[in-house]
């Protein structure tokens, strides 16, 4: 397990200027993380180069981005996109005799998810081309960003890759139980990930989010070498979660979204990091908070823990930037409800005595039970509805806060970190907020 290591102070601001480089390891797709480390560096004056994942044609091959999709997706990054596809994962993936692990799940039915049995030999052969492909693609893409590197400039590489659900149309039933489910609906997440399909996710939930970011540290190398003979620097930071502390009855506590099946990957994304330091490669995992974006809508609850901020905004100083997040958000809210309100029914479910079995950082991640599982939904369902509407809610104010932050403490921490693996939490994030 990973020595616990949060961000108390804010970091130095780092020697990144005009001129040096920032290069996003993965596709910009509407709002989250990655806006706001990107917005950060463009406000430096850094240049952004950005990646694809690549599209599938309609005969299922992987392809680059077409003429007019590489225009729109250059025009949301405001970057250059180097258009190598670096699709991650091997769901899709064909084994020696042409049949990929989705095509074995074709006929297969979400009720009989308990008795599926996968050809574990394919399973391999795809997983192998799958990582060959990738190994491949990256080196192709490090080989064109080089190209695109300013002598004497500095360079900061982003990962952003995370996730691997395997996009096959049997999955998302059993997601929506697994994460949504109460009653009937409710499917442990233990059992499923000790399933053959779990077996499955896990090794691809591999892939995409901890196997990519060993590659991007190998296929750099060339340029970490021609950055350090200009005495530039070189360095990496990827997007973490191990739980977050938050605001709980007055004290800064760590907790975590449960049940969060990704995090088996995470962990090995912290692994990674913590090897290329063991080599002297400057990389770090910072572990984020809560947001609610697109990606997370799947985590229903995954947002309580955002309503906490707007006590830690209180306690970390206040000020003019404080109170404009809390008049924003205020603003949405129903009639008669409050924010106080609102953080006190989020501070009633965090402890819960429901929740005292998952507060044990050693024993993460943690699968669910039904009792927690109902007792977050509802409380979830319960908050969200305290907005005036369900299109404008406090939740995506609070993210947009926290991701802004976020790309601060990543863009000024990573220049000199003191860790691998560092835990961005409330009470930072807070500080950071305030003081803009």
């Amino acid at each position: 397990m990973t020595t616990y290591n949060p961000m108390r102070e804010l970091p130095a601001t780092a020697g990144y200027r005009k001129g040096d480089v920032l290069v996003l390891c993965g596709e910009l797709f509407g709002r989250g993380y990655a806006n706001g480390i990107v917005d950060e560096a463009k406000s430096r004056g850094m240049t952004v180069i950005g990646a694809t994942v690549g599209r599938r044609a309609n005969d299922g091959k992987l392809r680059p981005l077409t003429a007019e999709e590489l225009t729109e997706a250059e025009a949301i990054l405001g970057g250059r996109i180097i258009n190598v596809p670096l699709e991650a994962g091997f769901d899709l993936e064909q084994d020696d005799d042409g049949r990929s692990p989705a095509d074995q799940l074709k006929r297969m039915k979400p009720e009989d998810w308990d008795r599926v049995h996968l050809d574990w030999g394919a399973i391999e052969q795809s997983r192998r081309n799958g990582a060959a492909r990738f190994t491949s693609a990256i080196a192709a893409f490090a080989t064109e960003v080089e190209k695109l590197i300013p002598a004497g400039a500095n360079v900061l590489f982003v990962h952003t890759m995370a996730g691997g659900i395997p996009r096959i149309r049997l999955y998302m039933p059993l997601m929506n139980r697994v994460f949504k489910g109460q009653g009937e609906r409710y499917l442990s997440s233990e059992a499923f990930w000790n399933s053959e399909l779990g077996k499955l996710c896990r090794l691809n939930f591999d892939a995409v989010t901890a196997d990519t970011f060993a590659c991007l540290l190998e296929a750099t190398a060339a340029v970490r070498s021609r950055v350090s003979a200009a005495e530039g620097v070189v360095r990496y930071a990827a997007y973490g979660y191990h739980g977050c502390e938050v605001l709980i009855n007055g004290a800064y506590t760590w907790q975590s979204y449960t049940p969060y099946l990704p995090g088996w990957a995470k962990i090995r994304l912290e692994e990674a990091a913590a090897a290329a330091r063991a080599q002297g490669i400057m990389a770090t995992v910072f572990n984020c908070p809560e947001i609610q974006t697109n990606s997370s809508a799947l985590f229903l609850g995954v947002e309580i823990s955002l309503y906490p901020l707007l006590s830690a905004l209180e306690r970390e100083g206040n000020g003019p930037p404080a109170e404009a997040i809390r008049a924003e958000c205020a603003a949405l809210l129903r009639e008669g409800v409050t924010l106080d309100g609102l953080v006190a029914k989020a501070n009633d479910y965090l402890s819960s005595p429901v929740m005292a079995r998952f507060s044990r950082y050693e024993e993460w991640p943690h699968h669910n039970t039904p009792e927690q599982a109902e007792l977050m939904l509802t409380r979830a369902t319960e908050l969200l509805d305290m907005n005036r509407s369900p299109k404008e809610i406090v939740c995506a104010v609070l993210s947009r806060a926290v991701f802004t932050a976020v790309g601060k403490l990543m863009l000024n921490g990573s220049w000199n970190p003191s860790s691998p693996v560092c835990w961005l939490n409330h009470d930072v994030i807070a500080k950071r907020l305030v003081t803009d």
